[in-house]
């Protein structure tokens, strides 16, 4: 038997990637396309949903969803973490629905972001760096806003990054006190660089997505773990197991 998906946001570029795999899995079958014409309530008919929409709209959706007793799988951006904490306390009141939040689907970005977090431990001149195609409509990405969160969490001993000149506008936005800088251009798919800088020496933790087949594992961990998901989860590093014995099979 298997799981039905409502994808809304299914005629974007990564909705018609999501629809593609659900179709194309044993364990899921597609049941709803909803656009941006599209009546809410047509996600009711599926098990799950799966959003994939923009910052601004969301919310509306997965609040929809909660409130009809759907678990949701969230691909969008823009959930920072106040807006994280809002869908938490919406959850109280619905403990038996889960909402995972994945900003980036790809294993090799999870894994870059781990490392980064581990590497601002040690350093204190950070900076990121994220290029996205062009059609891309927030900035800083959901990843890199991820990225240095779990950065600034890792270093919450240490005290802030150093961060000069923040008050110029070309320093970039700063994100938990580390200045994030986005590209939005064509021909790029996904780039994101975590550039750390210490005394006589610079180091890089460097993703590249060169085509969107880098989301299929990612996606389908995410599919996967939405049915029995309770509460909030962000990021794709909760689903896979980042330790150094873990297995590269997980």
């Amino acid at each position: 038997m298997t799981t039905k998906v409502a994808v809304v946001g299914a005629t974007g570029r990564m909705g018609k990637y999501i629809s593609g795999v659900v179709e194309a899995s044993a364990d899921f079958s597609l049941v709803a396309s909803l656009n941006s014409r599209s009546e809410l309530s047509e996600m009711l008919v599926a098990d799950i949903v799966v959003d994939v929409t923009e910052p601004s709209v969301s919310p509306s959706v997965v609040d929809f969803a909660v409130r009809n007793g759907k678990s949701v799988l969230v691909g969008t951006s823009g959930w920072s973490e106040d807006r994280v904490q809002g869908l938490r306390s919406l959850l109280t009141e619905t403990p038996e629905i889960g909402v995972v939040i994945i900003p980036n689907f790809s294993l090799g970005s999870a894994l870059a972001t781990s490392f980064a977090a581990s590497a601002a431990r040690y350093f204190d001149s950070i900076e990121i760096i994220e290029s996205h195609h062009a059609a891309k409509v927030d900035s800083p990405s959901g990843t890199a806003v991820r990225t240095a969160e779990l950065m600034a969490d890792a270093r919450s001993e240490r005290g802030p990054a150093l961060a000069p000149h923040v008050d110029q506008r070309a320093r970039g936005e700063q994100v938990a006190g580390i200045p994030v800088h986005s590209l939005r251009m064509t021909g790029v798919i996904a780039h994101q660089q975590v550039i750390f800088g210490g005394p006589g020496e610079v180091l890089t933790v460097d993703h590249r997505t060169m085509s969107q087949d880098s989301y299929e594992a990612g996606i389908l961990l995410g599919l996967r773990a939405v049915p029995t998901a309770q509460g909030v989860t962000v990021g794709l590093d909760q689903l896979i197991d980042l330790s150094p014995a873990g297995s590269a099979s997980e």
